[in-house]
């Protein structure tokens, strides 16, 4: 029989989960009298569920949605292809699952997906019916098991728990014996108490030793089993422990992992690639020509077993765990200074690579300035990561050798009579320590002479104070045209705000810093804005220096 549960009672699922819960716990769904029953509730067949088809309610157009018997042919026919399921189901008279929707609609039956935007939340719910068993439904299962109530249950438990708890008799004791007479003293009776436990044991078992009946047990385990049968019917699944685990909102591994390639490429230094300059890659024939011994393979050594887990120690990054600045000068360790090493050339190239060389010189001595061609015999070393500043050599601007650590490094302003009248000397080179966020300080080389600057030395120049005249730049590289070489260095002017701007930096790419002479207040506001603007152009064009 089949009743109507009242109309005060809202069932809180739709047919619709109903469904994916049915069919992600591999339940029973049972069809019967036109109904499609889950448990103790049934709707029936034609019953509308939440899912709309496809297209359906756009534009102003009317909702429609699956059937329930739709979507449980669906489930029974997955296995077929698309074309040969929307033929048998036209032949049954059941509506078909639109192709657009095939996909998302397993996909939420299946429990791979927790919701879709084709699910409606505000269509009309069908109120289920209740299944109620018939009386032969009864009789059958009654017959097949016997009915135990719960009184003869509870007195089952009770006898069971005071038969393990009771005490077992295993020895004999004297204590509370008393003789009989004479002839039946105390040790007698104990003895033959003692044999009559002996025969006992290998006879048959006391009533001590026996416990419950099979039927009892029995009784008490199918109705455990009935009562968490009837629990485990009642509940409704609710979220899982695959639907837990799976955030829609969140992609981790778009995060993590290139968190983890960021970490992983600043440790190789791929991040700032250092770019030598064109001489360190080659060398003198004297140095082609020396043979280094060959690598030795590997061999175990039981005392030199750290240099076989570096991988594991470090989780696969290049870390060398046995490094060490033993040996090494301040200069070395600071600016990064390492010796080159000569790569392994085969006698048969030594003379086509010397003639190269010859033919190269050459052609560098007739078309580089006099102070590069020095550098090109001098021997190759790694160059220095630290920066270097240029400032004019005549003691008529307003930053010179005498107050440029004044300017740069303690931003305010000192005029060079100033310093000369308190006896500051003049220095050929000035090493400024520019101090950063979080206490850290970065060294900047400046220097008023450009002629003593080797030719990978202009490779670090990021900065030059422009005086005005084009001569400043007589003998520079890049033929000494300033256009050239504001293209390849950052230009700065320092004048007052009350002078008139020289014609030649008017039309230069140069930045001008102004100062005042009544307003000296503003002078480290006005002096940080050359950090700034120099932070940016090293960033963009120079990013292999220490900045």
């Amino acid at each position: 029989m089949i009743r109507r549960p009242p109309r005060s009672t809202l069932f809180p699922y739709t047919t619709l989960f109903r469904s994916r819960q049915y069919n992600v716990n591999k339940k029973e769904i049972i069809e019967k009298d036109g109904h499609i029953i889950f448990g103790e509730f049934s709707w029936p067949k034609t019953v509308k569920t939440n899912y709309l088809n496809w297209g359906s309610g756009r534009d102003g157009t009317m909702k429609e949605y699956y059937t329930l018997e739709c979507l449980l042919f669906l489930l029974k026919n997955v296995h077929l292809t698309h074309p040969v399921y929307v033929r048998q189901a036209a032949a049954e008279g059941i509506p078909a699952v639109r192709r657009p929707d095939r996909k998302d609609l397993l996909a939420y039956l299946n429990g791979e997906t927790a919701t879709h935007s084709s699910i409606d939340k505000s269509a009309p719910l069908e109120i289920p019916t209740q299944v109620k068993r018939t009386q032969d439904d009864a009789q059958n299962e009654a017959a097949k098991k016997p009915r135990f109530e719960e009184t003869q249950v509870q007195r089952a438990k009770e006898q069971l728990a005071a038969r393990l708890d009771a005490p077992k008799e295993s020895s004999v004791t004297t204590e509370q014996m008393r003789s009989l007479s004479d002839t039946m003293s105390v040790e007698k009776i104990a003895a033959i108490k003692a044999k009559r436990l002996a025969n006992k044991r290998k006879t048959i078992k006391g009533d001590d030793e026996v416990g419950m009946g099979i039927p009892e047990l029995r009784g008490i385990l199918d109705y455990d089993v009935d009562v968490t049968r009837d629990i485990i019917n009642r509940e409704r699944q609710w979220r899982n422990r695959t639907t837990i685990l799976q955030s829609t909102g969140k992609n981790f591994a778009k995060n993590i992992f290139a968190l983890l390639q960021s970490i992983k490429a600043r440790e190789e230094g791929s991040s700032r690639p250092q770019q030598e300059p064109p001489q360190m890659q080659q060398q003198t024939p004297r140095q082609q020509m020396v043979q280094r011994p060959a690598p030795q393979a590997a061999v175990y050594n039981r005392y030199d077993q750290e240099r076989f887990r570096g991988k594991e120690e470090t989780e696969g990054f290049k870390i060398d765990t046995l490094g060490t600045y033993h040996g090494m000068t301040l200069k070395s360790v600071t600016e990064g200074t390492q010796p080159k090493r000569v790569p392994m050339v085969p006698p048969t190239t030594i003379a086509a690579t010397t003639t190269q060389q010859q033919q190269h010189n050459q052609h560098q001595a007739s078309t580089q300035p006099p102070q590069m061609n020095v550098a090109m015999n001098r021997q190759v070393k790694r160059g220095s990561r630290t920066p270097i500043i240029i400032i004019p050599a005549v003691n008529s601007t307003l930053i010179t050798m005498y107050n440029a650590k004044d300017i740069l490094q303690d931003l305010r302003y000192m005029s060079t009579d100033e310093k000369k009248a308190q006896g500051c000397k003049r220095d050929n080179e000035i090493l400024v320590q520019r101090r950063k966020e979080g206490a850290a300080t970065v060294s900047y080389r400046v220097i008023d002479n450009p002629a003593k600057l080797l030719r990978e030395d202009w490779d670090r120049v990021v900065a030059v104070f422009v005086q005005g005249p084009a001569w400043q730049f007589k003998g520079w590289p890049w033929d000494g045209n300033p256009v050239d070489i504001f293209a390849r260095i950052k230009a700065f002017h320092l004048k007052w705000d009350e002078m008139p701007l020289d014609t030649n930096v008017a039309k230069w790419a140069v930045h001008v810093i102004q100062l005042s002479k009544t307003k000296r207040h503003l002078d480290r506001a006005n002096l940080l804005m050359f950090w700034e603007v120099l932070d940016k152009y090293m960033l963009k064009n120079k990013p292999h220096l220490r900045f």
